[in-house]
């Protein structure tokens, strides 16, 4: 049952790990899309918002699912200390601190990732609707 204390530690926050390097990817990437982007190009509006939205739902799925994420591996980590509390036949106080203490690392792992997925795929959503109005005001005329 040792093996749970690793995919806590390697498995749910390396999950965790590669869910926040995707999402600043998505946002560096759609930030310099966006800076490049050329409004009189697209004839159609909504063309224009396909080009400028791709991938930002993925920001926002990692921003909702990491706490859930988090949660699994705090979960987990809790089984992991009832687990060897029953099987040790003793309960050390020092020792489930420490279990639990290692439990909740995953839901701070988890919320570190979320908060800043969020405020940045609003952030995003921001600038797309900026760029469609800058688009509509051109088209006008």
């Amino acid at each position: 049952m040792a093996y749970l204390g690793l995919i806590i530690d390697y498995g749910i926050l390396g999950l965790l790990g590669i869910m926040s390097i995707a999402a600043l990817s998505i946002v560096i990437e759609r930030y310099l899309t966006f800076r490049k982007v050329q409004t009189q190009q697209f004839p159609d509006k909504r063309l224009l918002e396909y080009e400028l939205t791709k991938g930002i739902h993925l920001v926002a799925t990692i921003g909702s699912n990491a706490p859930y994420i988090g949660l699994l591996g705090t979960v987990l980590g809790i089984m992991f200390t009832f687990y060897t509390m029953g099987t040790q036949g003793f309960i050390d106080t020092s020792k489930i601190m420490i279990g639990l203490s290692m439990a909740l690392k995953a839901t701070a792992a988890g919320l570190l990732v979320a908060i800043p997925s969020i405020i940045f795929y609003n952030l995003l959503l921001r600038k797309v609707k900026g760029i469609l109005v800058k688009w509509e005001v051109e088209h006008e005329r």
